[in-house]
């Protein structure tokens, strides 16, 4: 079946200009099977650990291990350089992302972690700063085969503009949107929320209601910075074949983040 392409950014906003205000950077960062280094941006390959730094564990509940015992490692799923993905999501001074997880599925983690999905844990920092060898991950004691250990993939960024979902725009756009979106696409929105591995955007929320979050820490309404999005190239399955989301304050990074995940 032959797909409608997506227009250019300016060519929608030619024919919607409203939607200029509510346009959000974002990157798509297309998976390869390959073989990074530490030193290379990457989607479940090795990460640019500091050797005197410890390595993050588990030792939460999970549904085959009731008390969490022993504590896993968690497990590599993106490292993203500032120099291959430059935007507007760098706090000042950090050029280097590193995102992790516990390849376990977790119930009723506790907050800012998601329901029925592994438990995150995120690093930025200065790639200068970390010097000497870089730590060997350890291999995790127990985790769950399907979904939550992503295969090691070099990325491909694409630059994009995002748009959101009719219901997160003011009332008066939510029409001329939705005429938009029939006229341009193949029965699917092309226009709004792109999915993929991306960085910064819009959420997809292609399963469930659009939700707002607030930052814990100073209340500042918290904006999406990454998105796991589940695929065949990196093996990684998440909720319903959905999407895990992590958002974060926009005010300081240093502030918790919020999971999401459906």
């Amino acid at each position: 079946m032959t797909r409608t392409p997506r227009p250019t950014s300016e060519a929608i906003l030619a024919v919607l200009p409203e939607l200029a205000p509510h346009a959000r950077d974002a990157v798509i960062l297309h998976p390869e099977r390959a073989e990074p280094d530490c030193r290379d941006s990457s989607i479940g390959g090795p990460l640019l650990w500091p050797s005197d730094e410890p390595w993050p564990e588990c030792s939460l509940p999970d549904e085959n291990c009731p008390d969490g015992v022993p504590a896993t490692a968690m497990v590599p799923v993106a490292q993203i350089f500032r120099r291959d993905v430059p935007g507007p999501w760098w706090p000042d001074g950090i050029d280097l992302l590193q995102i992790l997880w516990c390849p376990n599925e977790h119930w009723d983690p506790p907050a800012p972690q998601a329901d029925i999905s592994p438990v995150v844990e995120m690093r930025w920092r200065r790639a200068v700063d970390v010097t000497g060898p870089s730590t060997t991950p350890p291999s995790p004691s127990r985790w769950e085969e399907d979904g939550y250990l992503p295969q090691a993939c070099a990325l491909t960024p694409e630059r994009v503009t995002d748009f959101p979902f009719r219901e997160e725009l003011p009332e008066e756009l939510r029409p001329r949107l939705a005429e938009l979106v029939r006229e341009t696409g193949d029965g699917g929105d092309v226009i709004t929320r792109l999915a993929g591995w991306k960085l910064g955007g819009w959420p997809t929320w292609h399963l469930a209601y659009p939700m707002a979050f607030a930052c814990d820490d100073c209340g500042t309404a918290m904006t999406l910075l990454f998105t796991v999005a589940s695929d065949d190239e990196t093996g990684v399955i998440v909720g319903r074949w959905g999407d895990l989301r992590i958002f974060t304050c926009p005010a300081d990074h240093r502030h918790a983040f919020r999971i999401d995940l459906h």
